[in-house]
C-alpha cells in the first residue's frame, strides 16, 4: 500500500485536505484516526461521513503490519520481527536514545556476502505506508524522534517509495530531517533524486573499504562505483544540506582492518564533512566472517580520529538477540518453515510416501 492510496481512500468518504492532513498526523503518532486535540474534539471538526467512513480505513491501516515477536535487549534497544499483511516478515529496531530502525525491503539484491539479508535475495518491496507502519507500531511502544533506513533492503532499490515515507514521515510524521537518515551502498539515482526532495534526508553511505576490487567482492551486485567515487558525491550532498554524511565500515577481521586501509581511509576522508561509523560485525561461531578484537577497535579509532578522521565506533543494536540485520527474519522463517513442514507430515496417511 502507498500513501496515494490512502488519501484516495480518505478523499472517497469526503475528507477534505485539513482533514486528510489531521488523520495523517494521528496516524503516524500511533493514536486513533479520529483523534482530536486538546483545543476540539474529533466530533466538531470531520463531518460525519468522514467520522462514519473511518473505521474500515483504519481496520485497513492496521492490517498493514503488526508485530509478530519482540526480542528486548541488554543495551536498550528493542527489536521488531513485524509480520506485514501478506504474511511476509521485516525487522524494525528500537534503538536508545529515541531512534528506530526501519526496513525498505522483504530481503535484499545487493547480496553483501557478509549480510544475513543479503543471502536471502530480494523477494518483494515494503510500500510507503508499510515503511510508515513500521514507524507507527513502534510509537505504540516508545517515543520515536529519529528513524534510520538501515534495516532489511537496500532503499535505492525502492527508491519511489522510500522517498514517499521519508517526505510523509519528515512533515505529518513530525520528525527532523536531519533525524531521517537514508542509508545506501550507492547507485546514481540517490544523488540525483535526494536534493531535489522537499524534505532531504541525512546521508549514509556504505564503504567498507577504500578497494574499489575488495569492495566489488563484499558487495557483489552493488553499482560499479568506486570508494572515491562515492566519497565525492557524498561530499557534494553534504555541503549542499549542511550536515555530515556517515560513511559506513563493516569491521570484518583480517580484511578491512589492517593499517593500509587505515592510512587509505585518512588520505580519504581527513577535511570531509562527514563522520566514519566503525561498526563491528556480529558474528555467528559458524560464520566465516569474525570481527576484530576489541583492543584492535579501540586502536582503529585513535589512529583515524589522530589522523583527522571523525571516527565513531556503532555496534549493532541487539548483539545479544541475533541483532545482525535479516537473523531474527532467518530464524522465524526456518521455524514457520519447519512448522509448516511437521503439519504437512502429521496429516500422512500411515504408510504414505513424501
Amino acid at each position: 500500500m502507498r500513501i496515494q492510496e490512502l488519501h484516495q481512500s480518505l478523499a472517497d468518504i469526503g475528507a477534505r485536505p485539513c482533514h486528510i492532513g489531521r488523520i495523517n498526523r494521528a496516524w503516524l503518532q500511533g493514536l486513533p484516526l479520529d483523534a482530536g486535540t486538546r483545543h476540539q474534539k474529533s466530533e466538531d471538526y470531520f463531518p460525519l461521513s468522514v467520522r462514519n467512513g473511518l473505521p474500515p480505513i483504519a481496520a485497513r491501516l492496521d492490517s498493514l503490519a503488526r508485530i509478530h515477536s519482540r526480542h528486548p535487549a541488554a543495551d536498550g534497544s528493542l527489536r521488531l520481527l513485524v509480520e506485514l499483511a501478506d504474511g511476509q516478515m521485516v525487522e524494525s529496531v528500537l534503538l536508545p536514545r529515541d531512534g528506530l530502525c526501519v526496513s525498505s525491503q522483504v530481503g535484499c539484491a545487493v547480496g553483501c556476502t557478509f549480510c544475513m539479508t543479503g543471502k536471502t535475495g530480494l523477494l518483494r518491496q515494503v510500500g510507503s505506508a508499510e515503511i510508515a507502519a513500521q514507524v507507527v507500531l513502534a510509537r505504540r511502544i516508545r517515543q520515536v524522534k529519529k528513524v534510520v533506513f538501515m534495516g532489511m533492503g537496500e532503499p535505492a532499490h525502492n527508491l519511489d517509495n522510500v522517498l514517499e515515507a521519508i517526505n510523509w514521515l519528515g512533515t505529518d510524521g513530525g520528525i527532523g530531517h536531519k533525524n531521517l537518515v537514508f542509508s545506501t551502498v550507492g547507485d546514481p539515482r540517490v544523488f540525483e533524486r535526494l536534493p531535489q526532495q522537499r524534505v532531504k534526508p541525512a546521508l549514509a553511505l556504505s564503504l567498507h573499504t577504500t578497494r574499489a576490487d575488495l569492495r566489488e567482492q563484499l558487495l557483489p551486485r552493488a553499482p560499479r562505483m568506486s570508494p572515491a567515487e562515492l566519497v565525492e558525491l557524498g561530499e557534494a550532498y553534504a555541503r549542499g544540506i549542511g550536515y555530515p554524511i556517515q560513511y559506513q565500515w563493516t569491521l570484518l577481521a583480517g580484511i578491512n582492518d589492517g593499517q593500509d586501509e587505515m592510512d587509505a581511509i585518512v588520505r580519504l576522508l581527513k577535511g570531509k564533512l562527514g563522520v566514519l561509523n566503525l561498526i563491528p560485525y556480529n558474528s555467528l561461531e559458524a560464520d566465516s566472517f569474525q570481527r576484530p578484537a576489541g583492543e584492535r577497535i579501540d586502536a582503529m579509532k585513535r589512529y583515524l580520529h589522530n589522523n583527522g578522521v571523525l571516527t565513531k565506533v556503532r555496534d549493532s543494536a541487539g548483539q545479544d538477540i541475533e541483532g545482525g540485520c535479516g537473523q531474527l527474519r532467518a530464524r522465524a522463517a526456518h521455524m514457520i518453515d519447519a512448522s509448516r513442514l511437521q503439519k504437512r507430515n502429521n496429516g500422512r496417511l500411515p504408510g504414505s510416501q513424501a
